[in-house]
């Protein structure tokens, strides 16, 4: 991409960001981030309404009844974004392609942090960390994050959440909040989202295309795989295989549903040509 082509791309991206920020957040960014920016103060004895996620078992095994941690909110908050950039991205039937309603819902969300004077870091990942720009504030940040989206070249063509979130947990000290913006079709990451959730605040995007989950009856065609480059014909009139590739991603789905749940992780699901804005507002109320 050229720079000049690049330049008028992030300044669309910022100005559109800029008005979202206010549709979807609309003066509530820091109550939308569940566990944010918190940091552990004292212990002190268990009272009605505490909630029970706040016991702390050690003491209260020491003490002999129960004792409840407590958290101070701190004056600043740090989200990383870990955006998925492999060749699965390139895929999209609607207005977009996958990857670039990923940079355009990670983009709205850097806005978002930096507007709040909090700081944003960015990592993008295929079968492997490609690139980590560590957290910091102010708009000429932002603006790298933006550009790093738009025109990264990715060396890996497959997908492993298992090695960014485990870079996550080992990079960043603090607590943070993590957005993953990813399709997730990826090999089983449940461990490493477990360890990874329970030191930080994950929060899963989930980007799909209307395509991976229905088949279109239109005769034969030729399909490939982006990851792995196999190309193979299909004949999609036939209602054996469309019924086939339906229930193939159902279990997929709720392999990958079932996940987000026992790791306690939010998630929201956007469509490519579909309105992102309410599954994000949705998302932020339900925080």
């Amino acid at each position: 991409m050229e720079t000049t082509e690049l330049l008028k791309k992030v300044r669309k991206i910022e100005i559109r960001s800029r008005g979202l920020t206010r549709q979807i957040f609309a003066g509530e960014y820091h109550s939308a981030f569940r566990g944010r920016g918190m940091a552990f103060s004292e212990v002190r004895e268990y009272q009605f309404g505490d909630d029970i996620r706040n016991i702390d078992w050690n003491v209260t095994a020491r003490l002999g009844h129960p004792y409840v941690k407590i958290f101070e909110e701190e004056r600043e908050l740090t989200v990383m974004l870990l955006v998925d950039v492999s060749r699965s991205g390139d895929f999209g039937t609607a207005a977009s392609t996958k990857r670039e309603l990923m940079t355009e819902i990670a983009a709205v969300l850097a806005y978002s942090v930096i507007a709040n004077n909090d700081k944003v870091g960015l990592m993008l990942f295929s079968d492997r960390v490609e690139k980590y720009i560590p957290p910091k504030k102010g708009r000429a940040h932002m603006l790298r994050i933006i550009r790093e989206m738009l025109s990264y070249e990715p060396s890996g063509s497959g997908t492993s959440l298992s090695e960014p979130l485990r870079y996550l947990t080992n990079v960043i000290r603090k607590r943070c909040t993590a957005f993953i913006l990813s399709d997730f079709m990826a090999p089983p990451f449940t461990e490493s989202l477990r360890i990874a959730s329970g030191k930080h605040d994950v929060v899963a995007l989930r980007i799909s295309d209307r395509r991976e989950r229905e088949m279109p009856d239109i005769g034969f065609v030729k399909i490939a795989d982006p990851e792995t480059g196999k190309e193979d014909w299909i004949d999609t009139s036939s209602s054996r295989i469309r019924r086939e590739y339906a229930e193939r991603w159902k279990r997929h789905d709720e392999t990958v549903s079932n996940t987000f749940v026992n790791c306690g992780v939010d998630v929201a699901t956007v469509t490519t040509g579909a309105d992102y804005i309410k599954p994000l507002i949705s998302l932020f109320k339900h925080r």
